[in-house]
């Protein structure tokens, strides 16, 4: 199956000139574009070492042995600090065998059973 409403004459027209952006006026001459400027990249002082606070740039084991030393020193610090009611409550139970904890359960458990029974009895009618 062809193409009714072509010319034969006609096909060769369309693809005999170069193509063109879409857009551009086929009479309008293109602009002529300025080349890419080359940068020249330098810098002035050297890379610092990640971590490093400046200076020379680099960092020696002594200074990142100290500052591992005075981070530990921080955190035993802080963990040795009071943090109050609950983190006490929370020690000594962390502190608890496994029997002292299933005694303490039980004896709970004992105390509420006993004063549900003299409720019951006060409030009997």
């Amino acid at each position: 199956m062809g193409n009714i409403c072509s010319k034969s004459a006609n096909k060769d027209d369309n693809f005999s000139s170069p193509g063109r952006p879409l857009g551009a006026d086929s009479d309008a001459p293109q602009p002529a574009r300025a080349p890419v400027p080359q940068q020249k990249l330098t810098s002035s002082t050297p890379g610092r070492t990640l971590g490093s606070a400046g200076g020379n740039g680099r960092s020696s084991p002594d200074d990142a042995r100290s500052a591992a030393a005075r981070a530990a020193e921080e955190r035993a610090a802080a963990k040795n600090k009071s943090g109050g009611k609950l983190s006490t409550s929370l020690a000594a139970q962390k502190k608890q065998t496994q029997n002292q904890t299933l005694n303490a359960g039980s004896e709970q458990e004992r105390q509420a059973r006993t004063a549900d029974a003299n409720a019951e009895t006060r409030n009997w009618n």
